[in-house]
């Protein structure tokens, strides 16, 4: 069992619990010494080790390398995925339209987000290329070059999918969760789409918990919203306070304040706190920038001071 859980997002499938624990980590012992608590900070992480204070990663990634999972092409998934991921790709253009820090993108994105209707008529395979491709070219996917920004789209795209069509990836996926909590638990954090996987996972859990979700797509309607599990969604009984980070410039994140979406359980008063929009610079869903920030080491540092 872990005092604190860590739960990956997208892209990860080349990863392993331990090289992201050792990548996560130093950035989770920065956040704390930047809030002020340095002594807190060599509990977490120091010289290159891991300090008491039990944290792990909950890796799920390696089901998007088995056979057919991933996602490489148009032919590995089924016509109900595909369709799946033409909304989630319509839907960050959209936010990408609103929002892109980068004018270009902004831009861009406006002139993408209406797909001509020859090409809908066309049929799902033919509607999902424009999105696709309209993600690829925008700089924000793209920072080295449109043919990983492609890729990296179709894996983002299909990853997310396959969590929300398919039951095996989905209940493996928070069983590598709950399997770190136990009744000493105090934190899980979520990123990108972990912290999808971190709040359907508490629903299952009994031990009081708190919950940080960073970067995270939980208050994108009709792709992943209304897909939640248990419906109608409310926050877990067991998490004792939500806190909620999103860079302004984190299109994944949609820049949603979750609080309106995600009402107390049953007999409790808790809800989402979305803080005050952080920048993270060129990277903005970046995981470490997120958790070496002051706000993310006081969250941390409230949750193992209960």
């Amino acid at each position: 069992m872990a005092t604190i859980v860590l739960v990956h997002g997208i892209a990860q499938e080349q990863e392993s619990a331990d090289t992201l624990e050792a990548k996560w980590l130093p950035g989770l012992a920065g956040g704390v010494r930047n809030h002020g608590n340095p002594v807190l900070a060599d509990r977490l992480w120091r010289n290159g080790l891991p300090g008491e204070i039990s944290t792990r990663m909950a890796f799920y990634g390696n089901r998007f390398l088995t056979p057919g999972a991933q996602g490489a092409g148009p032919g590995r998934v089924d016509e109900a995925q595909l369709e799946l991921m033409e909304q989630l790709a319509k839907l960050w253009l959209t936010t990408a339209a609103e929002h892109a820090g980068d004018d270009r993108d902004r831009r861009a994105a406006q002139q993408l987000t209406t797909i001509p209707e020859d090409a809908r008529a066309m049929g799902a395979k033919a509607a999902i290329r424009p999105a696709l491709n309209g993600l690829a070219r925008l700089r924000w996917f793209a920072p080295w070059g449109i043919g990983l920004a492609e890729k990296f789209v179709w894996r983002a795209l299909s990853q997310v999918t396959r969590y929300f069509t398919d039951d095996t990836v989905r209940q493996y996926a928070q069983e590598q969760v709950l399997a770190h909590i136990g009744p000493d638990t105090r934190l899980v954090i979520g990123h990108s789409l972990g912290s999808v996987v971190a709040y359907e996972a508490l629903h299952h859990c009994d031990h009081e918990i708190a919950l940080l979700t960073m970067g995270s797509p939980l208050g994108l309607r009709t792709v992943v919203y209304d897909r939640l599990r248990p419906q109608p969604v409310s926050v877990p009984a067991a998490v004792t306070g939500w806190d909620n980070l999103v860079d302004r410039d984190d299109l994944v994140a949609a820049h949603l304040d979750l609080a309106p979406f995600f009402p107390p359980a049953p007999g409790a008063a808790v809800v989402p706190v979305t803080a005050e929009a952080l920048d993270n610079g060129a990277k903005p869903h970046d995981s470490t920038h997120y958790l070496v920030k002051t706000v993310t080491g006081g969250i941390v540092e409230k949750a193992l001071a209960r």
